[in-house]
């Protein structure tokens, strides 16, 4: 019993349990640092692999949105590029109509022309025209009655009609100048000859009427001259295109002094508006590539006058008008007009064009269906706003002029606020920010007419100066030399003007070349009393367009 409840204790097996619990620990403890060294690591990769998808799945919104924008601006421009370029488009097709689907259910079919019932147009009146009478009588058989042969004997009387006829003759005008003999001894001359005619070109042999119908038709109709010639062909008059384009050429120094005093009076007006299209003159001209030029034009308050120049930066619309020139100027949101030393100092005001902000909302609509909405409650507020004006502006009462002007601030300052809290919205799409950002940093020139009634909410005035001369554009391809193209913005700037003060280019320019034929193919010395503003108001009666006359 004793030997077996009293053994020796084995102290080496114990320090070897002892060293290998030591080195277990140790061993843990390496593991432990080693797992925390690495998890320390798989945490930092962890949170720079978030942040990098953080930006990349920024970056894939960026895209997406970008690509948004992108198919949108594709659907703008396929619709610009391959829609139908007739008059006879359909309503959805024009550049300046967003159609509301509600309002178009709500709307009734209305057809084109004239309403059954409604009040006709008045009838003009053609009795300033000259009158050549005619009477038409019974043929001889009809003169007697076909059955018992008595004659039928006139009344006294006539049932009258009118036609209106045009006739033109192309003549040649032969000049007989009578020669006389002297029958006294009283000088060394023998022989007098009568005084030549005047002539608009000196030894030229087409005469006055001739170079006033190519001058309007060119410059005021925009019909090319190879069609006009053409024309005269057809009725006898073969004339030759050198003839008629040496002879422009020769008629160009006539019109300059017209053309500055019109320039510097332009330049003097308290409120003008600008703008800009391209125009083709075909030359080499010294440092440009191409021949795209750009035609100016800048409608005062009595007067329109274009520019030629090589180039659309701000030094053309810098140029035109004084350093010190002081005026409110309407123009498109277009740079070149911000970069004007005169805006920069403060000297020139501009005023910015509500129907360009309004093809931003409809170029959306159309470009991203899915904002068509929100545009067109854009266009009701722009909408809005004209109408407001528009009640505020012929209002007749001092009292409903105040009511109708209180509406139109309030509605201009719930636009703003309207604006300000989609902007603030970060989920506002990109193509709706661009638009209400330009909305918002043109505000103060959007918004000047509401302080000024004088000031229009557009610059409809001069693109409608454009219309002509883009005709002319399309019809006979700009000019083909830099003394036509200068040419064409002379008489431009006059026969616009004219039509702006309602005077008849036709008239005007018959009575200005006789003065230039008189002077002997010149200018005349002074040019004063041909200038609109200076008409007498027998001259201003005499050429002012009647309601039948379009000249």
């Amino acid at each position: 019993m004793e030997g077996l409840l009293v053994q020796p204790v084995d102290w080496a097996h114990g320090e070897r349990v002892q060293r290998e619990i030591e080195r277990l620990r140790g061993e843990l403890g390496r593991e432990v640092e080693r797992l925390r060294s690495e998890n320390l690591e798989l945490r930092q990769q962890a949170g720079y692999w978030k942040s990098r998808l953080e930006r990349l799945q920024g970056k894939l919104q960026a895209l997406e949105a970008e690509n948004e924008q992108l198919r949108g601006e594709n659907r703008k421009l396929q619709d610009q590029l391959f829609a139908r370029k007739s008059e006879k488009h359909s309503k959805d097709r024009c550049s300046n109509v967003l159609e509301d689907p509600d309002e178009a259910a709500a709307a009734s079919k209305r057809s084109r022309g004239q309403q059954l019932g409604g009040k006709g147009p008045k009838r003009r009146d053609y009795t300033h025209l000259p009158a050549r009478e005619e009477t038409v009588e019974l043929p001889e058989a009809e003169r007697v009655c076909p059955q018992c042969g008595r004659p039928r004997v006139e009344l006294g009387s006539s049932e009258d009609s009118e036609q209106i006829e045009i006739e033109t003759t192309i003549v040649r005008r032969v000049i007989r100048r009578q020669r006389y003999r002297a029958t006294c001894p009283c000088g060394t001359q023998r022989t007098f000859t009568a005084p030549a005619p005047p002539k608009l070109i000196p030894k030229g042999r087409l005469g006055l009427s001739l170079w006033l119908e190519i001058l309007l038709e060119k410059f005021a109709y925009q019909r090319p001259i190879a069609r006009l010639l053409e024309g005269w062909c057809e009725r006898g008059l073969d004339l030759a295109p050198g003839t008629v384009t040496d002879g422009l050429q020769r008629l160009t120094p006539l019109f300059d002094p017209v053309y500055q005093a019109l320039l510097q009076r332009n330049a003097q007006s308290a409120y003008g508006q600008a703008d800009e299209t391209r125009w083709l003159v075909f030359i080499d001209h010294e440092g440009k590539v191409g021949h795209q030029w750009w035609l100016w034009v800048f409608l005062g308050e009595d007067t329109v006058v274009y520019r030629l120049d090589a180039t659309r930066s701000h030094e053309v619309p810098e140029g035109h008008y004084s350093a010190d020139a002081k005026l409110v100027l309407m123009v498109d949101r277009y740079s070149a007009y911000k970069a004007m030393a005169q805006v920069k100092n403060g000297h020139i005001i501009l005023v910015f064009c509500w129907a360009h902000l309004r093809r931003d909302f409809i170029r959306v609509g159309k470009g991203w269906p899915e904002f068509k909405r929100w545009a067109l409650d854009w266009l009701k507020r722009i909408r809005e706003l004209y109408w407001l004006n528009d009640q505020r502006l012929h209002a007749a009462e001092p009292g409903a002029r105040a009511q109708a002007d209180a509406r139109l601030r309030s509605a201009v300052a719930n636009m703003r606020i309207q604006a300000d809290q989609e902007l603030a919205d970060a989920q506002l799409r990109l193509a709706c920010r661009k638009v209400l950002d330009s909305l918002v940093n043109h505000w103060d020139g959007l918004t000047r007419f509401v302080d000024d009634p004088r000031i229009p909410m557009d610059n409809n005035d001069s693109e409608r100066q454009v219309r002509r001369p883009a005709l002319g554009r399309k019809n006979y391809y700009g000019s083909a030399a830099l003394w036509s193209g200068r040419l064409a913005a002379m008489l431009f700037s006059i026969f616009a003007t004219l039509r702006h003060q309602g005077l008849s280019p036709r008239r005007w320019l018959e009575m200005y070349l006789r003065a230039c034929a008189a002077d002997r193919g010149q200018a005349p010395a002074n040019i004063q009393p041909f200038l609109p503003w200076n008409l007498s108001a027998e001259q201003r009666q005499e050429l002012t367009v009647k309601s039948s006359d379009t000249s």
